[in-house]
């Protein structure tokens, strides 16, 4: 395809004096060719000459550039080209027969020595994980997976929240409800529903969330020794004004809490086969935050009402506070104070940020206040956004109200499909993974625990089987007698399904460069899903096993098996050996 696009461009320049960069594709099976291009009507308007006669023009002129290539002209101005079948077989057996040459057909370096922080997932401790936590998990995982191909060095890195509002609600119903008992993660999954109800409706419940939010400050910027200390819980009992048992409790209950959510968050991430570098709790980098605002008060944020903010409407945003009128830094200036510890740490080339389309015009506000002092950190920033995950009906969940999906039910919903606790987690989590990654990122998707796991139709089961197919036909080589006897018409039809398979597997190479520079795992998703069909086609009409070119199509079943394993690997997929 690259060597037919540049002998084209060549032509244009040389034939038409145009320079334009061609558009190739691949036709349908149909049309006999393996590739095409509509450069002649897109010039046609340009050079005012009907498409067709471009297309004649630019026919001679490649015939002669592409040896054994045929090219065709077809209505309205189609160029199609058909290369020789001995083209695709010898690149399969090149590539089947040295493993550098496997190699060299799946490599890219787009980010060779670059160094990439890959921010994703971002759960906070005192809530419970939901879907959009499983489904940011995967998708950041495989971005990273991506770019790590691309010789990146990825680090990746969990962001969430220790200190904040949500925690001093859920402390509260905690001591209303659970002081001096051993927590749970569903103890505290109810307490924060139970927390935010009380501060939506009852004011007084409201008064003593925000006077625990700055407690709990104070308690982490301690740390977790000192903050255990009698002398320092007197003196938070007595800065607070509390009584120094209560306090006690309080440091008890908050770092009781803590550990157990990050205990949870850890035992999740290995159960679906996900690892983080390094996790950035809030309270360790809120007083970055609020340094760098304060040192850029006047001139990038300014005082209102008693808190300091930054004047989005300057450039089309909006207003948002980024310190608070009691001195509480907010999400906002956390996320300041996140970026320049990332750039402290790392130094990075890009920081790629994965959060949810809720996020978006947050975002935007943010990067725009840092962008008035430090350009470069936002210039190579990169911030990605998704939609919701809803289930079948597209009932709308939330984790504030307590009606929303958990990580784990997902998990149990997807295995309870596959025959429940004896099915392979290999394929519960291809089955989930691949139904989160074969979207495009940015609208909802619809998660269908059914659909997920079919073993027809486009779904990571499906894949699974149709490489474990391709794994126990390279197992029968060499066991069966070799048939040698010619049928033509057979061997016609095996030679068509051979090449729409050899083709199919070559363009591997194509897609996964432009899923790396799009940092789009669907794009992966979508060519597997095609050649496993095309692989299918090609069962149903060869028989390798004991055919007379055994060890040819054993070379194009090999290296579709490897396209197979690689892309689903970098999905975070793994292919059993039997299914």
């Amino acid at each position: 395809m690259e060597e037919i696009k540049k002998q084209l461009q060549q032509a244009i320049k040389k034939v038409l004096g145009q320079e334009i960069e061609p558009e190739l594709t691949v036709p349908p099976a149909e049309t006999g060719a393996d590739y095409a291009t509509n450069v002649a009507m897109r010039l046609a308007k340009v050079l005012h000459k009907a498409p067709m006669l471009i297309a004649e023009e630019l026919k001679v002129e490649l015939e002669s550039s592409l040896s054994g290539v045929k090219i065709e002209v077809a209505a309205p101005g189609f160029l199609n080209f058909i290369s020789p079948d001995e083209y695709f077989s010898d690149k399969i057996t090149e590539i089947a027969q040295n493993e550098s040459k496997f190699a060299g057909f799946i490599s890219c370096n787009e980010y060779s020595d670059k160094m990439v922080v890959a921010e994703f997932s971002d759960p906070n401790p005192f809530k419970v994980l939901h879907v959009g936590h499983f489904y940011t998990s995967v998708v950041g995982d495989a971005i990273s997976n991506l770019l790590e191909h691309a010789q990146a060095r990825v680090v990746r890195v969990n962001f969430g929240g220790d200190v904040g509002l949500h925690v001093g609600k859920t402390l509260w119903a905690l001591l209303v409800n659970l002081s001096g008992h051993s927590l749970t993660i569903e103890d505290i999954a109810k307490c924060y529903v139970e927390g935010t109800r009380a501060y939506e409706e009852d004011e007084e419940a409201k008064a003593e969330i925000v006077r625990l939010n700055k407690i709990i400050y104070a308690i982490a910027e301690l740390g977790e020794e000192r903050s255990h200390e009698r002398l320092e819980v007197e003196s938070l009992a007595e800065d607070f004004e509390v009584a120094t048992a209560e306090m006690g409790q309080i440091v008890e209950l908050y770092w009781q809490g803590r550990r157990l959510s990050y205990e949870y968050f850890k035992q999740f991430y290995a159960s679906i086969g996900v690892k983080f570098d390094k996790y950035y709790p809030e309270s360790t980098v809120a007083d970055k935050g609020v340094e760098e605002v304060r040192a850029h008060l006047g001139a990038v944020y300014e005082e209102s009402d008693g808190a300091i903010v930054y004047r989005g409407e300057k450039v089309g945003l909006h207003t948002r506070v980024f310190i608070n009128r009691e001195g509480v830094p907010t999400y906002e200036a956390k996320d300041v104070g996140l970026l320049f510890t990332k750039w402290a740490d790392w130094h990075f080339d890009e920081s790629v940020v994965i959060t949810g389309n809720e996020q978006t015009d947050y975002m935007k506000v943010v990067l725009a206040s840092v962008k008035e002092y430090a350009p470069e950190l936002v210039e190579r920033t990169s911030h990605l956004t998704h939609g919701l995950v809803k289930l079948p009906g597209n009932v709308k969940m939330s984790s504030r109200k307590g009606n929303f999906l958990k990580a784990v039910d997902v998990l149990e919903m997807v295995r309870d499909e596959l025959g429940g606790e004896k099915a392979d987690s290999r394929v519960v989590l291809a089955a989930i993974k691949y139904a989160f990654l074969k979207y495009k990122m940015g609208g909802d998707i619809v998660f269908d625990p059914k659909e997920s796991v079919a073993v027809n139709g486009n779904s990571g089961v499906y894949l699974l089987y149709s490489a474990v197919r391709a794994k126990k036909i390279l197992q029968k080589v060499g066991t069966v007698v070799v048939d040698d006897e010619t049928d033509e018409n057979k061997i016609a039809q095996e030679t068509v399904a051979e090449k729409g398979l050899s083709k199919k597997v070559i363009q591997y190479q194509e897609v996964l460069q432009n899923a790396v520079i799009e940092k789009a795992p669907y794009k992966i998703c979508n060519y597997l899903y095609e050649l496993a069909q095309e692989f299918s086609r090609f069962y149903e009409k060869v028989r390798v096993a004991g055919n007379a070119r055994e060890g040819e199509l054993k070379n194009l079943v090999k290296v579709y098996l490897g396209v197979m394993e690689h892309g689903l690997g970098l999905m975070g997929i793994e292919v059993p050996e039997e299914m």
